[in-house]
């Protein structure tokens, strides 16, 4: 699977799972570090990558624009801060969301939980 981490999550996240084998890129990277957010978006939908944040307005900038792709993962509240384990807790539930994020979904990882909510197309 294809990710780009925002600058709201380290860069270690992208090393830890380009270690697993995915293909994952910081924001840095590509010198979006300092883009708004629909660029941001508009990066990971034009190179079919999942936006993985700490920040909630991409789920807020698909929902608004009826947007079905793509995919944001965001780790909120209680969910791990270290780098390692956002990665490991990511990789570790990603056969089960794997379907989801292709079809377009926003998926919350909180303390203990994980939410998915399936993005719709836009009309």
């Amino acid at each position: 699977m294809k990710f780009l981490i925002d600058n709201a999550l380290s860069p270690e996240v992208a090393d830890l799972l380009q270690a697993a084998g995915h293909d994952a890129a910081h924001v840095r990277t590509w010198n979006l570090h300092e883009a708004e957010d629909s660029v941001v978006v508009q990066a990971a939908l034009a190179d079919e990558r999942v936006l993985v944040s700490a920040d909630t307005d991409f789920g807020t900038l698909l929902t608004l624009g009826r947007q079905n792709l793509p995919s944001v993962i965001l780790f909120r509240h209680g969910s791990p801060r270290r780098p390692d384990e956002q990665a490991g807790l990511l990789l570790a539930n990603l056969p089960a969301l794997v379907n989801d994020l292709r079809q377009g979904a926003i998926v919350v990882f909180r303390q203990n939980r994980i939410r998915v909510r399936k993005l719709t197309q836009g009309k």
